[in-house]
């Protein structure tokens, strides 16, 4: 029985990355054996199973062949028998199938440090175009390691636009896909990619909202795309980058591709009001005693009394799309608005309902003297 430590653990190391988890195959082992030596198993397709300390995932050397639609049409075969090699063969990328084994050798079958050093994501061979998902990760390794200087090599770039011509992207659920966006938005770049699905040409398929404004207004997806780069050093929240990505879509469609694809709620709230309110906060860059009555309407509308944290996100987003206005005109990129609304904000929560209370007032006549009292004292504010 031998063990390797295998896949990102290998990839990240050897890019003098932070480690975070660990996968390991086992080659010439039988489930019982590892059972006998504690190993816990939570695989049900093929034998995956969890160390006895570390809990870190060892599986079984196992090939794959596809018996199916879609990204789960595969039958698993594993035994003692099968090599390293074979089991690395069925993996994405070639710098996903290094190995490296208890002595620190790397083994390497298909050129993947060649590419780690040539910074290209290639595929381990033409099975690659078998399983849909691979679409989604390699958009998402492009979106990860962009920073690094990563390119996707044509061949395998065309391979994925196959797939996407073959229909089995339909194959995908809302719950992977989402799962793929979400771990794309957390990247550094993470508009690279929805960029990488559009020239592979699965964006219609998979995000067809998105893919609209390319065919409609190639600059409004552009803008689209830049402002989510802009929201990375805003905010960590992902929330934040989804509403970002989503400010030039209708509700309508912002509600499609929420329903479809099984967006959070949060996520979805934020990306409405995010459409709705983004221009609208860039005019008050400077606001005058006029817009006070317009900023009170902001903090109603938006439930920033209830939802303080959620209106905070709502000033990134629309932060974020300034940012990328600013580009194309003489205007300054900061926005001061962010800061001063939040603090009028913060002021005007702290008027409150007791002292009118105490004055006797009840039912929607408190509701109607805080709002009074807090137009007086923004109109105060604003006039200084």
């Amino acid at each position: 029985m031998e063990i390797y430590l295998v896949g990102g653990a290998v990839r990240d190391a050897l890019l003098g990355l932070a480690v975070v988890d660990r996968d390991y195959v086992v080659v010439g082992a039988t489930p019982e054996q590892l059972l006998a030596l504690g190993y816990q198993q939570v695989g049900k397709d093929f034998p995956v199973f969890l160390h006895p300390k570390s809990k870190d995932e060892y599986a079984l050397a196992r090939t794959e062949r596809k018996s199916g639609a879609g990204y789960t049409g595969f039958i698993c075969e594993f035994g003692p028998d099968i090599t390293l090699e074979e089991d690395l063969a069925r993996r994405d990328l070639t710098i996903n199938a290094i190995a490296q084994d208890k002595s620190g050798q790397l083994h390497d079958f298909y050129g993947g440090q060649a590419d780690l050093a040539a910074r290209t994501l290639r595929h381990v061979s033409d099975a690659f175009s078998e399983d849909p998902l691979r679409v989604l990760r390699v958009a998402r390794f492009a979106a990860r390691f962009n920073d690094l200087g990563f390119t996707i090599a044509p061949e395998t770039l065309t391979l994925m636009q196959h797939i996407a011509d073959s229909g089995e992207l339909n194959s995908l659920t809302p719950e992977r896909i989402w799962q793929e966006t979400e771990k794309a938005l957390a990247s550094n770049t993470p508009q690279v990619f929805f960029e990488v699905l559009h020239r592979c040409q699965a964006l219609g398929i998979l995000f067809p909202e998105l893919a609209t404004l390319f065919s409609r207004d190639l600059a409004s997806a552009q803008h689209s795309l830049q402002a989510l780069f802009c929201s990375v050093s805003l905010s960590s929240e992902l929330a934040c980058r989804f509403a970002v990505l989503c400010q030039k879509l209708d509700t309508d469609a912002i509600n499609a591709l929420c329903q479809r694809i099984k967006v959070p709620t949060e996520h979805k709230e934020l990306a409405l009001l995010s459409s709705r309110w983004h221009k609208k906060l860039h005019q008050l860059r400077q606001p005058s005693v006029e817009q006070a009555e317009d900023i009170l309407a902001l903090f109603q509308e938006t439930d920033a009394w209830r939802r303080p944290l959620r209106f905070a996100q709502l000033l990134v987003c629309a932060h974020a799309d300034w940012q990328v206005e600013a580009l194309s005109g003489p205007e300054s990129t900061s926005y001061p608005q962010r800061a001063q609304l939040w603090l009028w904000f913060n002021e005007l929560k702290a008027i409150t309902a007791a002292p009118f209370v105490a004055q006797g007032l009840t039912g929607p006549a408190i509701g109607q003297a805080m709002t009074h009292a807090r137009l007086v004292q923004l109109q105060a504010w604003l006039t200084d």
